[in-house]
């Protein structure tokens, strides 16, 4: 039951909140919250790394006569993006704990909420069971860009529903063709199964574009730069380090294993939309003047050294991929605090205001300074392990 408690638990605590109405209080119970939810998760330091196949599995009936479950199990990719998720989480109440002034219970509930869906999203082994989790997922991230975003709010928060709204749709549709084509929506079972390359090729451009929205992949990265610049400091730190790592965990656990031929017979494509991620997102950060456009571009640069990774279709790519989704998480969550951090007190997120830091506060430069480099991939730093050590000793899949 550990799976479930992690993601039962903050549903729990998000109801007791309801009925609270000292703000302070709310803060330390959601921050407290936090640090219990990190204990629920001791037991998963008992994950085999060398044992096959799924480990802390729950698996119960649902709807049996639609074949739906209730079933649950992680490997070694969703352990790390559950403990990921779970570390933001302390984390995001405190980088929100003077910035957040109106609606502060609202607001503690939406972080509750986005936890608990996204521990769903990477625990979940039924596909319905995913798509529902993975839908959930868009309220409480709608919400806190819509209600505590910035000047734009409305704009970047309307843009988010509808692009990943779209991609879902997709999703849904690739979700039925795999149910009439096995009778089950077992993603083990699915991810056993046969198919023809007639179905894998439209299989795959179904969830392909989904899931490349969600990374987001050039040319479907528009919405994310406006989605970063007009969230809170919490929502930016939770796109960057969460949501986007679900576009990639889409294509490991569901394009790879079960269209394998179609991905083959694409990855070039898949390939040259990566290179064109990596170097259009530099490009474009290099001329921002705003830090956190700066930081949304760079994520678009280094997500596309994911699926570069994934589609090199090697240990080495697919290691370097996994190391670069966390480690991208830890980094640029963390310049997305600094920045939240910075702009509480000048008020001002461009770089031309915020020269000569330096001199007063030579701490936060420090380790703003530090993650940047980790940013660059710079040797010594997390990010280096997972970009220029994996992915350049990968090589070019072969087609057919």
């Amino acid at each position: 039951m550990t799976l479930t408690s992690l993601i039962v638990f903050p549903l729990m605590v998000s109801f007791i909140l309801v009925f609270l109405r000292n703000e302070r209080i709310i803060r330390f119970v959601t921050l407290g919250a936090g640090f219990i939810e990190m204990g629920l998760a001791v037991p998963l330091s008992l994950f085999d790394i060398h044992a096959p196949g799924f480990q802390f599995v729950e698996h119960y009936a649902w709807v049996p006569q639609w074949g739906l479950s209730y079933y649950l199990g992680i490997d070694g990719i969703s352990l790390l993006m559950i403990l990921l998720t779970i570390l933001l989480l302390p984390l995001c109440v405190l980088c929100s704990w003077k910035y957040i002034g109106k609606r502060i219970k609202e607001f503690h509930i939406c972080l509750l909420l986005m936890i608990s869906v996204c521990i769903g999203v990477f625990a979940a082994l039924d596909m319905v069971l995913f798509y529902v989790f993975w839908e959930a997922m868009l309220v409480p991230m709608y919400l806190i860009i819509a209600v505590w975003g910035g000047p734009r709010r409305k704009y970047a928060s309307i843009k988010f529903i509808i692009y990943t709204l779209a991609a879902s749709t997709l999703l849904l549709v690739a979700i039925i063709a795999f149910y009439f084509q096995t009778g089950t929506f077992s993603i083990p079972e699915i991810m056993a199964s046969k198919f023809s390359f007639r179905f894998q090729f439209w299989a795959f451009l179904a969830l392909a574009l989904a899931f490349a929205v969600k990374v987001p992949m050039f040319p479907f990265h528009t919405w994310l730069p406006a989605a970063h610049v007009e969230a809170p400091t919490a929502g930016s730190v939770l796109l960057a380090s969460v949501l986007l790592k679900m576009g990639a965990y889409g294509f490991l656990r569901f394009c790879l294993p079960m269209t394998p031929d179609a991905s083959v017979y694409f990855a070039p494509m898949m390939i040259a939309i990566s290179i064109a991620s990596i170097i259009y997102g530099g490009l474009v950060a290099l001329g921002q003047k705003d830090m956190k456009k700066l930081i949304a571009y760079s994520s678009v640069a280094h997500m596309g050294f994911v699926t570069l990774g994934i589609f090199v279709f090697t240990a080495r790519g697919i290691e370097g991929a996994v190391f670069q989704m966390l480690n991208h998480g830890v980094t640029t969550g963390a310049l997305f605090m600094l920045v939240g951090a910075i702009y509480e007190r000048t008020h001002s997120r461009e770089i031309t205001d915020n020269m000569g830091l330096a001199k007063f506060i030579p701490a936060y430069i420090g380790f703003f300074g530090l993650f940047s480099m980790s940013s660059l991939g710079f040797p010594g730093t997390n990010s280096f392990v997972g970009e220029p050590v994996y992915l350049l000793r990968s090589r070019l899949p072969h087609p057919g």
